[in-house]
């Protein structure tokens, strides 16, 4: 699981950092909603941790411009803010849980779990040939049989299916899949092409000067 966290407070976001961090999980913190913008790789996490109360842009302000972008990873609040139009606040603008300082990071770890169960619909048709399990993380063909993948394929696909119907940037692609390898574009889209080579039917779409994207089934 990828998550992000925004939170001011240095103590409570490498405390938070760090548990997950042994649970084997990758975990990104920002101070700021100015600093979190940077990251070129938004709309791969699985969860966001915001508090609320931080200088220069806020947890509901940057919420919003996220929402905004498309992007509609779930979001946690975790805030001191107690007052319940506060909380009314946070689900308007499209929060998906609200936690109030202090708290227990296995209710952390719980919500979040629930959060990823209830957002993942499993089986994800991408075209007449192909199912995506976004559990499992098989690509399954009409017949049932799954198709042999590398790590890196597998990782690429779900990214573009958690982006559904959004392009997703050359640059995003390269640090999700890759990490913190130096790889430039010329290796994603090899990798793109050996992943092509194994597919009966395509349906992974290149957005010329932009990205990749899957485009939603009907």
């Amino acid at each position: 699981m990828k998550i992000l966290i925004l939170e001011d407070d240095n103590f409570i976001r490498e405390e938070i950092k760090n548990y997950f961090e042994l649970k084997n999980h990758t975990v990104k913190g920002y101070q700021n909603g100015e600093e979190l913008f940077e990251d070129n790789a938004l709309g791969s996490y699985d969860i966001f941790l915001f508090d609320i109360n931080m200088p220069g842009l806020n947890g509901f302000e940057t919420l919003k411009e996220l929402r905004e972008l498309g992007i509609d990873t779930p979001i946690i609040f975790i805030t001191s803010m107690s007052d319940i139009d506060y909380v009314k606040k946070a689900y308007s603008l499209g929060c998906s849980d609200y936690i109030r300082k202090p708290f227990f990071f296995e209710e952390l770890e719980l919500r979040i779990n629930q959060l990823i169960l209830k957002n993942n619909k499993n089986l994800i048709k991408l075209n007449d040939t192909y199912t995506f399990d976004i559990k499992k993380q098989e690509l399954i063909d009409d017949n049932g049989n799954i198709v042999e993948l590398s790590k890196n394929e597998i990782k690429l696909i779900f990214l573009l299916v958690k982006n559904l119907s959004h392009t997703v940037s050359y640059d995003t692609i390269i640090e999700y899949v890759w990490e913190d390898k130096p790889i430039n574009s010329n290796t994603l889209r090899t990798q793109i092409k050996k992943l092509r080579a194994k597919l009966k039917n395509n349906f992974i779409d290149n957005i010329r000067g932009l990205g990749y994207k899957i485009d939603k089934y009907d």
